[in-house]
Parts: C-alpha cells; structure tokens; sequence
C-alpha cells in the first residue's frame, strides 16, 4: 500500500497544478478487491487516452498500457469515426498487469485519484464530447463487481 500512495503521488506530481481554490482530495483505497493470478486485464476510459496510458505505463506491476476505444462497433474503431463524437466508443486503455505486483482495486484507486474527474460529464480537462466519457469495462464479474463497491 505504501508503494502504491507514493505511486499516486508521483504520478500527481506529473499532471497539470491545481486550479486556483482546489483542494486536493485523498480517494481512499478500495473496500472490496478481487484475487487473481496470472496476468490480468483492466479496460479503462477516463478522458483522452494518451493521458490514461501515460498515467498506468508508469505503474508498476503494470505490463502494458495499449489506447483503443471500448463501447461500440468494431467497424467505427477508428480515431476519425470516433472523433465525431456518435459512435458509441471511448477512448479506452487496455491495462495488462501482474495482480501479484498491483491489485484492480489499486488500478481503480489510481483512475480515481489521478487518471480523471468523474464528475465531468463526456469530458476531460479540455476535450469535450462522449467519447472522453469515464467508464471501466470490466472484464470479468469480479472486476465488475469491484468496481461497483468502490464506486459505491
């Protein structure tokens, strides 16, 4: 755990300062997790997905951090489609990872903390429109069931 909060704190450190009258706010740690074993998979959208990669490639016990977009048809996957805005898709990372390093629940508590603002509707910062959307595709009813307890 001590790992991870120094983990948070570095990767805060990278992002743009606060806005003028923010406070910063400690997101706690999940209060339900899930055991795995192998090389698991997270799918996350929390705006554009150059940032969310950025963020998770820097993550130890993170593999690899792919962008893609998640939420629509295969044949609209394309960043011009996607750009419009009608597709359906976010813009998506694919988070590979070895949960004897890092847990989902810690990959949650580092989307919640620093990858995004969840209360922003269909943006993120700067970019606007529905596929900066924040959504987590679980891949598993674990993580399904994880995610929901934590956001919860």
């Amino acid at each position: 755990m001590r790992i991870l909060l120094k983990t948070i704190a570095a990767i805060a450190a990278l992002s743009l300062p606060a806005i003028a009258g923010e406070e910063p706010r400690a997101i706690p740690a999940p209060s339900a997790d899930i055991s795995e074993t192998g090389t698991a998979t997270a799918i996350f959208a929390g705006g554009c997905f150059w940032g969310v990669q950025g963020v998770y490639q820097h993550v130890d016990g993170v593999i690899s951090a792919t962008s893609g977009y998640a939420g629509g048809s295969q044949a609209d996957a394309n960043y011009r489609t996607v750009s419009g805005g009608r597709t359906g898709h976010a813009e998506a990372v694919r988070i590979e990872y070895d949960p004897a390093k890092i847990s989902y629940g810690e990959l949650l508590q580092i989307l919640f903390s620093v990858v995004h603002d969840p209360t922003q509707l269909n943006r993120q910062g700067p970019d606007t429109g529905t596929q900066y959307r924040s959504a987590i595709f679980p891949t598993s009813d674990a993580q399904a069931g994880a995610a929901k307890a934590y956001i919860c």
